[in-house]
């Protein structure tokens, strides 16, 4: 409400770990953000709990693949296994899909292949100040 941002333009990126801690209430607020609009994502998923129980149980929006299976998806057949089966599932369960750490054309085409069209890392862009992010785009702050 300060900033006047939609909350439907909003993603809260939860670690498993942070669900894990006390469910009951994270299964409260998590519920409230949604009823306002806020979309959930689960950070670094399938490196910590891995529960998939939680996926009922939350309502998640987004599985955000972990770097540690996104650093050799395209030489090593473990990793895209992983990757693969957590774009699959991700896929039933209606859930978006991003792929962290992408850093070379081989990632990207590798997981583009396999279903998972959203990605970040410095493949695309490294992490930029807000005042860079502006002149990048040309937005006029004063808009």
């Amino acid at each position: 409400e300060e900033y006047r941002v939609d909350p439907r333009h909003v993603t809260i990126e939860l670690t498993e770990s942070a669900l894990m801690a006390d469910p009951d209430r994270a299964q409260e607020q998590l519920e409230s953000l949604k009823r306002c609009g806020v979309h959930l994502s689960i950070d670094d998923f399938g490196t910590g709990y891995s529960s998939l129980a939680y996926l009922r149980r939350y309502p998640i929006d987004e599985l955000k693949i972990d770097r540690t299976f996104v650093d050799e998806v395209a030489t090593n057949p473990d990793d895209r296994a992983i990757a693969q089966t957590i774009i699959a599932m991700a896929q039933a369960l209606g859930l978006s899909v991003v792929a962290e750490g992408i850093e070379t054309i081989e990632q990207f085409e590798v997981l583009h292949s396999l279903g998972c069209h959203t990605g970040q890392g410095y493949f695309f862009a490294k992490p930029l100040f807000p005042d860079e992010l502006m002149q990048r785009f040309s937005i006029d702050r004063a808009a």
